[in-house]
């Protein structure tokens, strides 16, 4: 593994009685890089990383590899998953009211993750605590340290999720949409935290989200998932730039402009295929305006582009050998 690499993903697949809803990911993460993933419900966003993690039901089909630094997670002993789960790799769930528990006040719950992955105890648990709840500005934290989860707001319990996911201090942080029940304004105060801790400390950020502005914003690459797979990864200018997957193109002519003439949306006609009802071929042909016959039997491979992106198109890399061949190409080389 190469220095600046921190996880490593290959070949991930996972599987629900026999019906395949990831299919072979590959891809990196290094350390303190910020990488989002956008898609529609139901491409894998989530699914990938509670793989990766092994929180998904026994029942899960899961193979490939999963690599922290040198350590295979695919795996691994549960007593030892669970002290790199909340310790170097933490993840705050989408819904708060369902990754709380109920009938245990918030200060204990944080409490647990200071004991067992700081070794804090005693007044130093509830000083922690409290700290981190200022941190991700919890109002009245000092008397919301003993508040239940039914005490808080939707928005006040994900920023307690937040907070317990820093707590551990990890190296690898997986916020799955972590501003959901958030305001447009403790949005942006959510991201600018996440922003500032993860250049201060190092820390790798992955933030999946169906929100473009704020991926944009806050990641430096951007990795495009379809249909269980990933159809485009690059840096995040060069996706809104210069999309080069008919899949990413639509994402981007879905979202109204802030700026000049109001104009119509193109959506993108048709649904994300059932798992169980894959079309031959590209996943996404039956909807992609480029669509050409080889579509239908060829599932493309995700291919480098140009450095640092990489596409999953048999139209671009049909474009790609045009220009290569070009005899004006040619000549300015």
């Amino acid at each position: 593994m190469s220095p600046g690499r921190l996880l490593t993903i290959e070949n991930l697949t996972v599987g629900f009685n026999g019906v395949r809803v990831l299919r072979g990911i590959d891809l990196t993460l290094a350390r303190g890089e910020a990488l989002g993933v956008v898609g529609e419900s139901g491409s894998g966003k989530s699914v990938t990383w509670l793989a990766a993690l092994g929180l998904l039901p026994k029942t899960a089909e899961v193979s490939g590899s999963v690599r922290l630094d040198e350590d295979e997670l695919l795996g691994l002993h549960a007593s030892r998953l669970n002290r790199v789960r909340g310790g170097r790799v933490a993840m705050i769930f989408q819904d708060p009211s369902s990754a709380l528990n109920p009938v245990i006040r918030i200060g204990r719950q944080i409490g647990e993750v200071l004991a067992r992955h700081q070794g804090m105890s005693g007044a130093s648990v509830r000083a922690e605590a409290k700290r981190l709840f200022d941190l991700v500005g919890l109002p009245d934290s000092a008397r919301r340290i003993d508040a239940y989860p039914h005490e808080l707001s939707g928005g006040q319990n994900q920023r307690v999720m937040i907070a317990m996911a820093l707590a551990g201090k990890p190296d690898v942080l997986i916020a799955d949409e972590p501003t959901t029940a958030l305001d447009a304004t403790i949005q942006a105060q959510i991201l600018d935290l996440l922003t500032t801790i993860r250049k201060e400390t190092g820390m790798a950020l992955v933030l999946i989200s169906h929100d473009l502005g704020v991926v944009s914003e806050t990641c430096e690459r951007i990795m495009v998932m379809y249909a269980g797979g990933i159809v485009e990864t690059a840096p995040s200018n060069l996706i809104f730039e210069t999309p080069r997957h008919p899949y990413t193109q639509g994402l981007l002519a879905a979202v109204p402009p802030f700026e000049g003439a109001v104009e119509r949306l193109v959506p993108i006609e048709g649904q994300v295929p059932h798992p169980a009802n894959m079309p031959t071929g590209c996943a996404f042909a039956p909807r992609c305006s480029r669509h050409m016959s080889e579509c239908e039997k060829i599932v493309p491979p995700l291919k480098s582009i140009a450095a640092g992106r990489a596409s999953a198109c048999l139209a671009e890399e049909g474009a790609q050998a045009e220009r290569h061949s070009s005899p004006i190409k040619s000549m300015s080389a």
